[in-house]
């Protein structure tokens, strides 16, 4: 039931560029008007923040609580990608999360996963076909075509990939990009299929060349991969065309702030506020087509109230006109979720993991690199020992399994440096697209003991190390928990946390590790069917 009240303060008209004293008055989840008028309220009125990009799986957390976590930093809706779910479960998943969001008074707009699975060369719970994705256009909460990661696809013109994109011209919906590394000639062949956006760029060159042919850049600043400081520099020049995002945060990540922290960091760079705003606020609605309101008169009362722009601190934030979060407190209640999941895998041994070393003396090493999805293909000698290949833990080269979560199969094996482990093994469900479970340990007991942990919870992620073994269940699709958002953030705070203490030096050891299987995104990355080449889309041997 909506009440009619008015707001009085400074207010910022981010589409006129200007600041002014006035009340917003209120009535029945709509802005009935603004007058301009001398008043004594010293806070600031402006438009809530949109996240032009997340999936919102990757907080392990439902749609409703997501919401519950993201209202006290002043977002009122998310562009999200239920591709993840999508892989797992389907046309279902992708209803269930629909669903799931609107038990709470925040705005979800979901995209039509347009890759799912997201290559063949790994198993997924599900497909999701062009008729499934026409099934989701009818639907007004899809907005658009979600990622299309298939950029060969896109650049050969593959009958398949064509067809979805049509379908999203048919529906008038727009059409979102996933092309990391792609220049010139073909970022201008990428876009000229109707490809919309890209959240993927590592340069500002590189997006320098997308902007060039019209895609507009999405800066994402998430809890693994983050290009914040590489590509903010565009922002006083393109600020029409610049949005942003955070693509993947943890939960302990979205307590602590979310598209808010973008703006503020942006501001202290010394960047226009109007412009700043553009991108967090105006350009997502415009873009997607979004019923957000932009507090203007006849918008919907999405708004908040902050201090001042020095500062910055949220005060309250207002979704339809209600009041969803006030000084840093959600007011959004914590309610029940139904759990559903695809998971039907048997325990692991340890000797499963195990790696024969035949003749090799030298093996291919994932090299991650802290804060990104890239990887890169390096060699190291073998550290072998009667007849196996171990981890070499002072050498930093760890392994890397990879278990098939839908059917029972032999694990993928690899090795990886950079994750920093001296004892132990850490391993999770959530390892996109497909979301196997993935491992990484100094020895094949801890790996073993780290995956069925997760095996027996159809779901979570686990640490095993310094005698402890600590588990965060997920049973919704084995990536993500219904329970309380704030509960859930600090029991994966307090895995994180082991895993640092068993000698990680990554900043979140378990977001770089659901990317490791992320065949799309280069250079080297490892599935359930084996160690992937991602510049040349083919398998490649461990050992030679």
């Amino acid at each position: 039931m909506h009440t009619d009240y008015s707001i009085s303060g400074h207010i910022i008209d981010i589409h006129n560029q200007e600041i002014y004293q006035g009340t917003v008055h209120v009535s029945n989840g709509h802005i009935s008007k603004i007058v301009r008028e001398a008043t004594d309220a010293t806070d600031y009125i402006l438009p809530g923040f949109v996240d032009a990009h997340v999936h919102v799986e990757s907080s392990m957390l439902v749609p409703c609580e997501f919401a519950r976590l993201a209202v006290p930093h002043g977002t009122v809706a998310t562009v999200s990608d239920p591709h993840e779910i999508g892989n797992v479960l389907g046309l279902k998943g992708v209803e269930y999360m629909v669903d799931n969001g609107k038990k709470v008074p925040f705005k979800f707009y979901f995209g039509a996963p347009s890759c799912v699975p997201a290559t063949p060369f790994e198993t997924a719970g599900a497909e999701i076909t062009a008729a499934d994705i026409e099934t989701l256009f009818k639907r007004d909460e899809i907005k658009y075509l979600a990622e299309m990661m298939n950029w060969p696809g896109v650049l050969n013109r593959d009958p398949d990939v064509m067809e979805k994109i049509a379908l999203a011209r048919k529906y008038g919906k727009a059409v979102d990009g996933h092309a990391p590394g792609l220049r010139g000639d073909q970022a201008a062949q990428y876009a000229s299929a109707g490809i919309t956006t890209d959240h993927e760029c590592f340069t500002a060159e590189e997006a320098l060349d997308k902007l060039a042919v019209g895609m507009k850049i999405l800066i994402r600043e998430g809890s693994a991969a983050k290009n914040f400081e590489a590509l903010i520099p565009l922002l006083p020049e393109h600020y029409q065309q610049i949005m942003f995002c955070s693509d993947d945060k943890h939960p302990d990540n979205l307590v602590e702030g979310h598209i808010n922290l973008l703006v503020k960091r942006a501001l202290a760079k010394g960047n226009d506020l109007f412009h700043v705003l553009q991108a967090a606020c105006v350009n997502p609605v415009e873009h997607y087509k979004l019923e957000v309101g932009l507090l203007r008169q006849g918008d919907a009362a999405d708004f908040i109230v902050i201090d001042n722009p020095d500062n910055f601190t949220l005060k309250a934030t207002y979704i339809n006109g209600e009041l969803v979060a006030e000084n840093g407190i959600s007011k959004i209640a914590y309610s029940p979720s139904e759990v559903i999941n695809n998971f039907d895998t048997d325990e692991k041994a340890a000797e499963q993991f195990k790696v024969a070393a035949a003749d090799a003396t030298s093996i291919r090493v994932i090299e991650a690199f802290d804060g990104q999805l890239i990887t890169k293909e390096i060699w190291a000698d073998a550290n072998i020992d009667n007849g196996f290949i171990e981890a070499d833990v002072a050498k930093d080269i760890l392994k890397i399994a990879v278990v098939n979560r839908y059917e029972n199969t032999i694990p993928a094996v690899a090795f990886i440096k950079n994750v920093g482990l001296k004892e132990g093994a850490i391993a999770s469900s959530v390892g996109h697209d497909s979301h196997n479970i993935i491992a990484v340990g100094v020895d094949d007991e801890s790996i073993a003991r780290a995956v069925n942990l997760i095996i027996q919870a159809e779901g979570g992620v686990a640490a095993v190390g310094l005698g402890k073994e600590q588990l965060l269940p997920l049973p919704v699709a084995g990536i993500m928990s219904a329970e309380d958002g704030y509960k859930v953030a600090k029991a994966y705070s307090a895995i994180d946390q082991l895993s640092k203490e068993m000698g990680s030096t990554l900043e979140s050891p378990f977001m770089t590790l659901s990317f490791m299987a992320l065949l799309v995104i280069p250079s080297l990355k490892l599935s359930d069917k084996g160690l992937f080449n991602g510049d040349e889309f083919k398998f490649v041997p461990v050992a030679e």
